[in-house]
């Protein structure tokens, strides 16, 4: 039987049971690719991240992240996470499908420096009607986990949205990223991804690498403060930098420990 070290983590949290959950297993190798779906399946958290030690030179570790269900291109908050397990004094540099992402310890946060997405404006099609609430407009993502934007009116009608998961896996490929102007934020924001085997993501760093440059061009500014708002909820601060966003949060260990295989 084998022993692997096991971490979990809320990331975007100051607490205990808040943000998002990730599981970290750092690997002295690649396991197979179906037993490591299969762990992340057994996790049942939003992401696995697993991670191995770099023989590049531009970076430290290899990361890779699943779903209960899938791999996917891009994770933040498990890459966050990540970090709260392996980073040392200064920055730690991951190699991933997304290219090569650096998390830095600075002024109390982690800030995860991630590819920025691009969005444009589509025709819409069944959004108003997966969610449950009238829709101001929405913008396809290009890059990260795809999807699409879906503006709402404000913060109220985004806590309100009642999705209908099956009409959500039939458009915007089955990734929504429902926003609005915050009350208390520059912005808020509810993910739902259930062909990622998730219905409602807790906090989705992928999708803020799209809504920062959404809501920095919207508003006229290259910082923002972001709240998704769902059940356990999660804050983030979202710095433009050129072709790049940088999201910062804080991150808390709440298991450590062993998985048998």
């Amino acid at each position: 039987m084998t022993s692997l070290s096991f971490y979990q983590v809320d990331a975007f949290a100051d607490r205990p049971f808040a943000g998002n959950q990730a599981a970290i297993m750092p690997l002295d190798e690649w396991l197979p690719d179906d037993v490591m779906q299969a762990i992340a399946a057994k996790n049942n958290v939003a992401e696995t991240a697993f991670l191995v030690a770099s023989d590049r030179d531009d970076a430290d570790y290899d990361l890779r992240w699943f779903t209960p269900a899938v791999e996917v291109d891009l994770c933040g908050h498990a890459t966050l996470a990540s970090a709260e397990i392996v980073l040392g004094e200064d920055a730690v540099r991951f190699s991933t499908r997304s290219g090569i992402l650096t998390v830095e310890r600075r002024d109390g946060l982690l800030w995860l420096d991630m590819p920025a997405s691009r969005v444009a404006p589509v025709t819409a099609g069944g959004e108003a009607q997966a969610l449950g609430q009238p829709v101001c407009g929405i913008w396809g993502v290009t890059g990260g986990n795809g999807g699409a934007i879906v503006l709402l009116e404000n913060e109220t009608a985004v806590r309100a949205a009642k999705p209908d998961f099956a009409k959500v896996a039939a458009c915007s490929n089955g990734f929504i990223i429902a926003t609005a102007p915050g009350d208390s934020v520059d912005f808020v924001s509810r993910v739902f991804c259930p062909t990622f085997g998730i219905d409602e993501d807790p906090v989705t760093g992928s999708a803020h690498c799209a809504l920062t440059p959404f809501w920095a061009e919207r508003l006229g500014k290259s910082r923002l403060s972001a709240f998704q708002a769902s059940s356990r909820g999660g804050k983030l601060q979202c710095e433009m930098r050129g072709d790049r966003v940088l999201l910062g949060g804080q991150c808390v260990r709440v298991i450590e420990g062993r998985f048998s295989l």
